[in-house]
């Protein structure tokens, strides 16, 4: 019965990571969460801007200077994007502070 119990409990956990749609993030100088969802994260690899070149480390919880230019997304309004130093960055539009970097 044990053996049972373990395996289905396994096959629950493995299932639930495999569907996941968002992910979480937690910025280093906070212990707020930020859950990105998955269609943004899809939309923000999809588009193609030029590269800004950026002097300050590209981190998450990084505030970018408001010369960098974040692009909205159309479907969602609590997330922009742009791509800085060749890295793509999902960017809270109202303090420009990085969200999650998209690898």
């Amino acid at each position: 019965m044990k053996r049972i119990l373990v395996a289905v409990s396994a096959a629950l956990f493995a299932s639930g990571t495999a569907f996941a749609q968002s992910s979480v993030v937690v910025t280093p100088d906070s212990s707020d969460t930020v859950a990105v969802p998955g269609d943004v994260r899809t939309y923000v690899t999809e588009q193609e801007v030029p590269s800004a070149t950026y002097d300050g480390d590209v981190v998450v919880g990084a505030e970018l200077p408001s010369s960098v230019e974040v692009h909205t997304i159309p479907s969602n309004n609590d997330y922009a994007y742009t791509i800085i130093n060749k890295k793509r960055v999902i960017v809270n539009p109202h303090t420009h502070k990085i969200i999650e970097i998209v690898k």
